[in-house]
């Protein structure tokens, strides 16, 4: 597969599923930008990978105006930018709601109303959501509304794009191999009182593989719906999940 010959932006493009996406997308001859909010860790990934990092709050929608003028035109979009928090529902804060949805669930609608709008011809809008985006899960419900949200977005502007040669697809990994998912084996572990290693086990344990999900896998993925023979997956929220339903 290759991607010689176009762009990419990816938010969030400074650790986890989002470097690893720029590391993919770069070895397949895009063009790589990537954007988040910290310069250092965006400016690390970069040099490694002849990249371009650009500050950016995918919060506010001057900001994210201001990163697509400075990557250019991007033939692909891939709003990876978010953040989880958790929290029993009865002690969960205004704040902590609006936080959620403004990372999540606004960040995606900012980046992919900004990404069609200055794609010119064939385009890709990807969304990194999650399985959280599917099912429930306990004491994180600010979080799983706004990746429900995302995925709702997902499928209503496929219908929208459906004529154009551009399709908008989610991609819901369950728990990965990460490091927000190393601060949720600290929350398990600190309310808990399980070591890393029991706490690393229980979220292992929801995937019915008894494993954590590689950002090389959520890579592989976003790679395939960019390339050829994928033009008629649209408006899809994908699993990558081992079988957790």
């Amino acid at each position: 597969m290759t991607m010689q010959g176009k762009r990419v932006l990816i938010t969030g493009g400074g650790t986890g599923v989002g470097a690893d996406l720029a590391r993919g997308f770069a070895a397949a001859g895009a063009e790589v930008v990537i954007a988040g909010r910290r310069l250092a860790p965006l400016q690390e990934v970069a040099a490694r990978l002849g990249a371009r990092a650009v500050a950016a709050d995918v919060t506010d929608e001057a900001s994210v105006s201001a990163m697509f003028e400075t990557a250019g035109p991007c033939d692909i979009v891939i709003a990876n930018a978010g953040a989880a928090d958790s929290a029993p529902f009865g002690r969960t804060t205004l704040d902590q709601w609006n936080a959620m949805l403004a990372v999540n669930l606004t960040g995606v609608f900012l980046t992919f109303r900004a990404g069609l709008a200055q794609m010119q011809g064939w385009g890709r809008l990807i969304a990194v959501a999650s399985t959280a985006g599917l099912k429930g899960y306990a004491y994180v419900a600010p979080y799983a509304a706004a990746k429900h949200g995302v995925v709702g977005l997902t499928r209503s502007l496929a219908l929208e794009v459906a004529r154009k040669p551009v399709t908008v697809n989610a991609l819901c990994p369950g728990f990965l191999d990460t490091e927000m998912t190393d601060r949720s084996v600290a929350t398990i572990m600190e309310k808990t009182g399980m070591d890393a290693a029991a706490a690393r086990a229980a979220l292992a344990a929801t995937n019915p593989q008894k494993r954590l999900i590689k950002p090389a896998e959520v890579t592989a993925a976003a790679l395939w719906l960019c390339g050829a023979g994928s033009e008629g997956v649209n408006g899809q929220a994908i699993a990558i999940a081992g079988g957790e339903t």
